[in-house]
């Protein structure tokens, strides 16, 4: 049976770069290559290249111009921030007429703008922070950020991994904490604090069912103000999957992360976070282009589930194909 061939497309001109290029090794490595010829393609500067040759991509077509012209059966999108969480990629893959993983343009782009896709959300009842919006070239009214109450949460609207993000504890600190965030997108996302514990549940397509992981509940050292870059990359929190939570509170997190997969129409692997505050959980975001490094907490997951990642993997490929 001739090997499909997949672009597992990553990298990026974004400050998650590095974390995507390790999310990419990681699904190779899972890949089976007995059914799958995967090939790593760095986007960078509008360029698609791949990094085995380090020959560029033809962009009209997608295709690969090796000795034997590479034609690609599949991209699995594993670029964390802009083209790919944001669905740009995504439209231009429906242009050329290729096949993905993961969510469509809509979905990605909504849930990648965080105001949006709580607004959204907010229809379908789903618990979350209050907040405001800020565009760079707007006005920033103190006087209405100061109805939130502090402390409160400033970061970028359309950023992951904790870029940018600052908790502010009074009036003085926010505008240095909105300038922070603005290093990484022009809009910035004001945020009431919520006092409680975050958890993350991760889900993915498998046929017709949705599959809903075990939870993980984090916990940052005692030294770090919250699950910020440096918790999540460089082992400054402890993960514990399943997370410890009665039962009946892991039933409500799942039934909710199924809700909000659901509604958001979404695809492939996606990761939801919450916030548990007087029972009950607080939606944060979701990532429809989760982490998958060692140190991601998608894995962590399956593994807790007893399901091997590279099984996993076949489920979203399978959905992508249908």
């Amino acid at each position: 049976m001739k090997k499909l061939s997949v672009a597992l497309v990553t990298g990026g001109d974004v400050a998650e770069r590095g974390i995507s290029l390790l999310s990419a090794e990681t699904v190779k490595h899972y890949l089976d290559p007995n059914k799958y010829s995967a090939r790593i393609i760095d986007f960078q500067k509008g360029d698609f290249t791949d990094v085995e040759s380090g020959v560029k991509l033809n962009k009209s077509d997608f295709t690969l111009p090796l000795d034997d012209l590479v034609h690609f059966d599949l991209v699995y999108p594993i670029l964390h921030g802009s083209p790919a969480e944001d669905g740009i990629l995504q439209g231009y893959l429906n242009l050329l007429g290729i096949p993905f993983t993961g969510c469509d343009t809509l979905a990605s782009a909504l849930s990648f703008n965080k105001q949006a896709c709580k607004t959204f959300l907010m229809h379908y009842d789903i618990p979350q922070a209050k907040s405001i919006l800020i565009k760079k070239d707007g006005q920033i009214d103190q006087d209405v950020i100061a109805d939130l109450n502090f402390p409160l949460f400033v970061k970028p609207n359309q950023n992951g991994s904790s870029y940018g993000i600052s908790r502010v504890n009074e009036a003085t600190e926010i505008l240095a904490a909105i300038e922070k965030a603005f290093q990484f997108d022009d809009e910035v996302l004001v945020e009431t604090f919520l006092d409680g514990p975050e958890f993350s549940n991760g889900a993915y397509r498998k046929g017709d069912e949705i599959i809903v992981l075990p939870i993980t509940e984090i916990i940052p050292d005692e030294d770090v103000a919250f699950f910020d870059y440096k918790a999540k990359y460089e082992n400054k929190s402890q993960e514990v999957t399943p997370a410890r939570i009665p039962e009946a509170l892991t039933e409500s997190c799942k039934s909710l992360t199924k809700k909000i997969y659901e509604v958001l129409n979404c695809r492939g692997i996606c990761r939801v976070d919450y916030i548990l505050m007087g029972g009950e959980f607080y939606f944060l975001e979701i990532n429809t282009i989760p982490g998958f490094s060692p140190n991601s907490l998608v894995p962590q997951q399956a593994e807790a589930m007893d399901i091997p990642i590279n099984v996993m993997l076949e489920a979203v490929i399978n959905e992508a194909l249908n």
